[in-house]
């Protein structure tokens, strides 16, 4: 009896929930986007799990073209919490509801 597709898909399903829960319980920017970064990569975790089982490879390039946007993303997420941080002084997300200046 080997590791089968509900295996994958109920890791998936856990690390999914675990990111969920820091988003919304986290108070820190970076926590938090470390928390969406998680949800993504179960997201990638279940496509990848599809693909294999399906014996396809439409899961794997879908993964491939995800993780290049999630690392453009990267930038541009780190760079809005140094701005917002060199800006307001702090990284903790209440500090920030009102982003007036």
């Amino acid at each position: 009896m080997g590791i089968g597709l509900q295996h994958y898909l109920a890791v998936s399903a856990l690390l999914f929930c675990i990111g969920l829960l820091g988003v919304v319980l986290r108070r820190s920017l970076l926590v938090i986007y470390m928390s969406l970064e998680l949800m993504l990569n179960a997201a990638n975790l279940a496509f990848v799990a599809f693909s294999r089982f399906r014996g396809d490879l439409d899961g794997q390039v879908m993964v491939f073209f995800i993780i290049t946007v999630a690392a453009a993303e990267v930038a541009v997420g780190l760079a809005l919490i140094v701005a917002l941080y060199r800006r307001r002084q702090t990284v903790q997300a209440e500090d920030l509801a009102s982003l007036k200046l």
